[in-house]
């Protein structure tokens, strides 16, 4: 299928598939153990039903907002993913930046990234955010972030729900790696995609190339995206830890990985601008509830205090609103914009976000909303308990 023939996000989850071995296709694809929450993510959505409001003129259709103090042409943005040259040897985050910028949406970059904070923004002169876990040495942290903030970065997004990886078994059974180490079933794997070897052997090894000073310049060599991970991410850090991160960077501060109320309260407390509520896509405590039966919980512990993002699922512009029905104020994507940079680089990133966008205004119409203000609970009914 070419690319313009794409008409929804599956069409490019289709193509991405064709495109990539099947180790770094089940990278994007799978989640945690059985994968109940990665399925029940996206099925959940068609549990909620919507009515409408006729006769209303919707000739036009603003779906301009605020997240995080950055103003936006849609609310909807891409998720922070690392190591995205993975999918797109020759242009990974570069593809994801310039997408985003091209589309007028926030770009999200992983602390993980494969290109430096300096050639994302150089690819995004737009709005961006930087996300970072927690790690052991807060003097990387602290270099990190000032390094953004000089890059123009404008949000920073501390991921607090990845004590440990989560239980991956797609990845064992494909003896996945990041970069890939050569054997026998990942060479069958790699030769199958030509098109993807090219790419990957005639450009630089996938590291975290933002911390390329550490180890003489060799961080993320031994062992790899994981084992630099392993090696700095902290596991006993607490509440009280994450303080100084706030006080470190000056600018909008968001917490992702929120699925309890008492948790939302205790990060608005330390700072944050923005409550993050994520289930990491299925990729970390399976049978975690979807993220559109949590929200009105949080709704509540944030009472109006902070912002509301939530991810997880999203394939459908009927999902984006949906999420903002139950008190979202904007929407990350993760796997659908992946689908689209694995479809087909930047042009499949855009590809992505515009089909959302297109689905997204439809959507709007049909309910009779000409703004984001209309998008009113009431025309959404909920499952019954």
């Amino acid at each position: 299928m070419k690319l313009d023939r794409a008409v929804n996000i599956d069409d490019l989850r289709t193509m991405a598939k064709a495109r990539l071995p099947r180790m770094v296709f089940d990278y994007i694809d799978g989640g945690a153990d059985d994968e109940v929450t990665l399925k029940h993510s996206v099925s959940r959505f068609d549990d909620y039903q919507l009515t409408w409001r006729t006769l209303r003129d919707v000739s036009k259709i603003d779906c301009s907002t605020t997240i995080m103090q950055q103003k936006t042409r849609l609310p909807f943005f891409i998720s922070p993913t690392a190591s995205t040259r993975l999918f797109h040897p020759a242009q990974g985050e570069l593809a994801m930046a310039g997408a985003a910028n091209a589309k007028k949406v926030i770009y999200a970059c992983s602390t993980l990234a494969s290109h430096t904070l300096e050639a994302i923004a150089e690819a995004n002169p737009g709005p961006k955010w930087v996300q970072l876990y927690v790690w052991h040495d807060r003097e990387i942290v602290k270099t990190f972030l000032k390094r953004a903030k000089a890059a123009g970065f404008a949000g920073c997004i501390l991921t607090v729900d990845m004590p440990v990886a989560g239980n991956r078994e797609r990845d064992p059974r494909n003896h996945f790696s990041i970069p890939p180490s050569p054997n026998l079933k990942v060479a069958s794997q790699i030769l199958a995609r030509p098109r993807w070897l090219w790419d990957l052997v005639r450009t630089p090894r996938i590291t975290p190339a933002n911390f390329a000073h550490l180890r003489g310049g060799n961080a993320g060599e031994t062992g790899g995206v994981i084992g630099f991970v392993n090696e700095q991410f902290s596991r006993s850090t607490t509440w009280d830890d994450v303080s100084w991160m706030r006080d470190a960077w000056e600018g909008g501060f968001a917490i992702k990985g929120i699925s309890r109320g008492e948790d939302a309260k205790r990060a608005i407390e330390i700072g944050a601008d923005a409550v993050w509520v994520s289930n990491h896509g299925g990729r970390q405590l399976d049978t975690a509830v979807p993220v559109i039966d949590l929200l009105p919980e949080i709704v509540e512990a944030v009472a109006g205090r902070a912002d509301i993002i939530a991810d997880g699922g999203v394939r459908r512009g009927a999902h984006i609103a949906k999420l903002l029905m139950r008190g979202a104020t904007g929407v990350a994507l993760g796997r659908a914009s992946l689908y689209g940079l694995g479809a087909g680089g930047e042009r499949g990133v855009e590809k992505a976000l515009a089909i959302l966008e297109d689905e997204f205004r439809r959507i709007m119409a049909l309910l009779g909303a000409t703004s984001l203000e209309d998008l009113d609970p009431d025309l959404m009914r909920a499952p019954k308990a």
